[in-house]
């Protein structure tokens, strides 16, 4: 399957996060904001990448581990992590997700030059799930099609569990309480 890549002249920022060691990107214009991590609520009957929903100021957030969903190895939480609130395109219309990240990088600005297909192997992620890899200092970054990380019936489940969720949930974790990571400090 072919995605679109920008014109070489067309430059696009991207929010750049960790997970697992591994960094990837979106789109800037998708991120709403990012929030420090707070307990989760979990939601039964979630396919496992879902790690519940989140209450933001009132409005219940479905929450997806990317990592978990990627096969990757679990990991701690720790201060770093946080949520990166973004919007999907569901059916046509506008649906809001927060992506559990593992601490985020960088904005970063990619022209179309900058931005490779997505590589046919080697990288733990589908190819459907990936706009392309972004150079940027003499590395590459995975970034990420939003609109094609959970399939319709996914994300038609979570804003249903969304929908039925209470809108109260527990308040946020004391980030100092949250454990250090060793050679971060």
């Amino acid at each position: 399957m072919s995605h679109p890549i920008e014109p070489a002249s067309a430059r696009s920022s991207y929010l750049s996060f960790m997970l697992a060691e591994e960094e990837y990107a979106v789109g800037l214009l998708r991120v709403r904001e990012i929030i420090e991590y707070r307990p989760v609520t979990r939601v039964p009957g979630m396919p496992v990448a879902v790690q519940g929903v989140i209450n933001l100021r009132g409005s219940v957030v479905p929450v997806v581990d990317l990592a978990v969903k990627f096969g990757l190895p679990p990991r701690p939480i720790t201060r770093w992590s946080c949520f990166v609130i973004v919007e999907v395109t569901l059916d046509g219309q506008q649906t809001v997700l927060g992506l559990l990240a593992d601490t985020v990088r960088e904005v970063l600005e990619l022209g179309g030059d900058d931005i490779e297909p997505p590589p046919a192997f080697g990288t733990r992620v589908r190819l459907e799930f990936l706009r392309g890899m972004g150079r940027h200092n003499d590395t590459f970054i995975l970034l990420l099609d939003l609109d094609r990380l959970l399939s319709l019936e996914e994300l038609l489940r979570l804003t249903s569990a969304a929908d039925e969720a209470p809108a109260t949930v527990p308040p946020p974790a004391s980030v100092a309480a949250l454990p250090e990571v060793p050679g971060n400090g």
